[in-house]
């Protein structure tokens, strides 16, 4: 079943499960390590972000490390773009204006 990544990244705690393994690929033990939380709460995060297809599984003899889907994040980030554009937009016509304003 695949989920709606923008479901994934809504909750704060898969967002930081996110950040953790931006920087290198983590075990469950270690990302769950991090939280104040049940190692089975980590789990179901961990679930949904693969369901994502945000996270990636790299088996390593016993070991399964999880990191970043980067194609998808990219997804993500394209999407974004588009308001990040407008925004910027906006943020140039408000500092056009507020020059305008102070030099009257």
């Amino acid at each position: 079943m695949r989920r709606d990544p923008f479901h994934a990244i809504a909750d704060p705690t898969r967002r930081a499960i996110l950040v953790l393994i931006a920087a290198q690929a983590l075990t469950p033990n270690a990302i769950a390590e991090h939280f104040d939380t049940t190692r089975q709460a980590v789990s179901n995060h961990i679930r949904i972000l693969s369901e994502c297809d945000l996270l990636k599984q790299e088996k390593s003899g016993r070991e399964i490390h999880y990191h970043i889907n980067h194609d998808k994040m990219k997804e993500i980030d394209n999407w974004l773009e588009q308001f990040r554009k407008i925004w910027d937009d906006r943020f140039s016509q408000l500092d056009n204006l507020l020059s305008t304003m102070k030099k009257k």
